[in-house]
């Protein structure tokens, strides 16, 4: 494999085409395409990659170089699958043909996590190329269902728990704080994912007819989501927020010295008229260190053009919780549930099913591992690495501790205007490089 920037920004180029949208069944073609892109980037780098297939799954990549005797295992992540590219209008150039603009190349997919996935293949290749050998014993799991929950990694890592062992993970898909600023993540919210279905009468009803007297489910899940969380933000759901654990004192002072400018931040992140959430908690603990409670679409009754005066039968929202620690996500969507019934006007019937979760994580900084990957990111970035949380969720993380009793080392490049999960993602392409140079440095270090 070639290691110029050229060669790298071109098989990125490549590796972006693949529309492998995980959610949408008309894509898994293309998400197994992506799955062989991938191996074949990790064979042309000189690892012997394979595909593991699962019926009605998507496939894995795995692939094993175990040629540094004595030396640490790190177990490399990564997903090559994306989301899905709506709403298709508001990019400025097409989701899947990716363009550079101005340092950064658009495209879904280029941050979260193909970018990502290949600066850890860049660097693997780089250090065969240069050394014939790697200087630590390396596992790579690559997916292709993240944005879809991972039905197929978490069973895989139940199963092939002592295939998998190592002695910690490696997972390039978090941001650094501000641009040329090296930063690890040391924690990461939880997730409970699912749907909240309310239903009245057995089938849509003249609005004219009935009107007064039949219940409206789009009017009582409006009513059924107002109860669930205050006009301030605040999650009223009996004991959601009992068991999570505070920022320490020193995570609170380290933040309060990252250069953070809240107005900046609703102007050029957000985008909205004004921040929401608990004004007596600061805006990054909110986000780092606070559960959610979010809605994600709304669907049912008549949205097309001109008029039909129905009071429709149903009505449908995706819902979400992102979780903190100590926060069980089968408890936290059991309490949901159980709010939901409680708030649940008269006429209707309402149920939250949850479809995924994962579990939220603290990494311990002092980790050796944790201290060579913030030596390798001071090095190469001539500026000494800060430590953050996320607000997102990655929920290998917790299975990596829970199966393999691991700790993972989230060195991301992304930065926070990349656009992940909404129109125009981008990668900063000297973060891509930079990326590349950070990792294989970290994997040396780890070998001396």
């Amino acid at each position: 494999m070639a290691h110029s920037r050229e060669a790298v920004l071109e098989t990125l180029k490549e590796f972006l085409r693949f529309p492998s949208v995980s959610t949408d069944p008309a894509h898994a073609p293309d998400v197994r395409r992506a799955a062989e892109f991938t191996a074949g980037l990790l064979r042309s780098a000189g690892l012997d990659a394979r595909l593991v297939e699962s019926e009605g799954n998507h496939p894995l990549v795995r692939a094993d170089w175990m040629g540094a005797p004595g030396k640490p295992t790190l177990l490399l992540y990564g997903h090559f699958d994306v989301q899905p590219p709506d709403p298709l209008d508001e990019w400025t150039s097409p989701p899947f043909e990716p363009e550079v603009r101005n340092g950064d190349i658009f495209a879904r997919g280029a941050c979260d996590d193909k970018g990502q996935v290949l600066i850890q293949i860049e660097a693997l290749a780089r250090l065969l190329s240069e050394r014939g050998s790697l200087p630590v014993n390396v596992k790579i799991l690559y997916e292709g269902e993240e944005e879809t929950g991972g039905q197929h990694v978490t069973a895989y890592l139940a199963a092939h728990a002592d295939e998998l062992a190592a002695d910690a993970a490696l997972v390039c898909d978090t941001e650094m704080f501000a641009p040329d600023l090296p930063t690890i993540c040391t924690g990461l919210r939880g997730i409970v994912y699912g749907e909240l279905l309310v239903e009245g009468a057995r089938t849509d009803l003249h609005s004219g007819v009935y009107g007064g007297a039949a219940p409206n489910p789009i009017q009582a899940l409006a009513t059924i989501l107002a109860e669930l969380k205050d006009r301030d933000g605040r999650i009223r759901i009996p004991g959601f927020l009992d068991r999570v654990r505070p920022p320490s004192p020193e995570e609170r002072a380290a933040w309060a010295r990252l250069p953070f400018d809240e107005a900046e931040y609703l102007e050029k992140e957000i985008g909205a008229p004004s921040l929401v959430g608990d004004p007596a908690i600061p805006v990054l603990e909110r986000v780092w260190a606070q559960p959610t409670l979010e809605v994600h679409g709304i669907r049912g009754g008549f949205t097309g053009e001109g008029a039909k005066t129905v009071i429709p039968a149903r009505a449908l929202a995706k819902v979400s919780m992102r979780l903190v620690a100590d926060q069980d996500p089968a408890e936290a969507a059991a309490m949901l549930s159980a709010a939901v019934e409680r708030v649940c006007p008269p006429g209707v019937r309402a149920k939250y099913t949850a479809f995924h979760s994962g579990a939220p994580s603290l990494i311990d900084p002092s980790s050796p591992f944790i201290r060579a990957a913030a030596s390798a990111l001071t090095e190469t970035f001539g500026v000494e690495t800060v430590y953050m949380r996320s607000g997102g969720s990655i929920p290998i993380v917790g299975l990596f501790q829970k199966h393999l009793g691991i700790p993972s080392v989230l060195m991301g490049f992304g930065l926070p205007d990349d656009n992940l999960h909404a129109p125009n993602e981008k990668f900063h392409l000297e973060n891509l490089h930079r990326g590349i140079d950070a990792t294989a440095r970290y994997l040396a270090k780890l070998g001396e």
